[in-house]
């Protein structure tokens, strides 16, 4: 599914989106960046001439059909922890950029510690930041409850995610989050779930790696998340420059695993890259082997070598741009049963 008219550029429209959780709260280092990572992930889009554009604006203009400079990156925070606002905050506002902050608002309307309040909120919306829904809940949208029939479902995780939004609009003004921006709870979602996302005009967000580009898919954007772990400045460069693999067609389509390891069948439309160079990878597994289908038609087949454990797991395949230097990525997420368990 495409969601955007493709453009002829030399370099295709995209964008880079990164995606934070806390900030210099070392207790949690897989959902943390520490103070000195993030202050060095600012300065180098200072020194290098990236623009920091706010979420909705890159989205308007991919919808649109209208081009983006090349360097153009969002940040986007999940969870509305306490240290967003001790932490991020001034150092954000101190550079007048603006960032997304994705809020379920159960765990806010419930002052629970290492949250932030709403008054907070209020005070980093009133500075220019964009308050987006994370649902109210935070539970992993793609369980099933036990007994649990598919409408049931659904009527469960349309409430929460319909709570979300009126809480926004309640505590922050009916303006918020116009464009209704939505970020899936632990980055997890199936072929279901996605379509109820775009079945109430969401756009979507995962935490998959890779570039926003045309062909990307409104219910299941990339962003690239960023830990304590994955948060190296040369890491980080190289993500932000990356470009959107131009991937057309994936088979399956759902990210919920039937047969482990599972088969990925891709279509890749042409493009500025070498495909001769095409590469792919197993989460915790390396690299894997790529087969090319009917005779060059850039449709590829991937298969993990061995079973993921439950849980998330991840393709991620790439291959370098013309010219050298900058890299085109894709990311697909798997969702291997049982899982809800972290």
């Amino acid at each position: 599914m495409l969601l955007w008219p493709v453009l002829a550029l030399a370099v295709p429209s995209h964008a880079v989106v990164f995606m934070y959780h806390r900030f210099g709260d070392d207790r949690f280092p897989s959902t943390n960046v520490k103070l000195e990572q993030f202050e060095s992930h600012l300065d180098y889009l200072a020194d290098n001439d990236y623009e920091v554009w706010p979420l909705d604006r890159i989205m308007e203009r991919l919808q649109c059909g209208r081009s983006l400079p090349d360097k153009v990156v969002a940040i986007t925070i999940d969870d509305a922890y306490l240290t967003v606002y001790e932490e991020a905050f001034p150092r954000l506002k101190e550079r007048g950029w603006p960032y997304t902050v994705f809020v379920s608002s159960d765990p806010v309307d419930q002052g629970l510690d290492d949250y932030m309040t709403w008054s907070q909120i209020r005070e980093m919306q009133a500075a220019g930041a964009a308050i987006a829904n994370h649902g109210a809940s935070h539970e992993h949208l793609v369980l099933r409850q036990p007994g649990e029939s598919e409408k049931q479902w659904r009527a469960r995780v349309r409430a929460d995610i319909e709570k979300g939004q009126r809480r926004l609009h309640d505590e922050l003004g009916p303006g918020t989050n116009e464009l209704k921006l939505f970020a899936y709870p632990f980055g997890e979602y199936d072929r279901a779930l996605a379509d109820l996302l775009e079945e109430m005009e969401y756009i979507a967000f995962g935490q998959h790696s890779g570039a926003i580009g045309v062909h990307s898919d409104k219910r299941r954007l990339p962003r690239y998340p960023v830990n304590e772990s994955y948060a190296a400045l040369d890491e980080f460069a190289r993500k932000a420059a990356s470009l959107p693999l131009p991937v057309l067609k994936i088979d399956p389509d759902d990210p919920l695993v039937d047969d482990n390891p599972p088969r990925l069948v891709f279509t890749l439309d042409e493009g500025a890259y070498a495909v001769d160079q095409l590469a792919c990878y197993a989460g915790g597994q390396g690299r894997i082997r790529v087969e090319s289908l009917d005779n060059g038609s850039r449709r590829f087949l991937v298969q993990a070598q061995k079973p993921f454990a439950a849980g998330r797991a991840r393709y991620n395949c790439t291959a370098p741009a013309h010219g050298g230097g900058r890299w085109y990525w894709y990311s697909h997420p798997w969702l291997i049963p049982p899982i809800g368990d972290d």
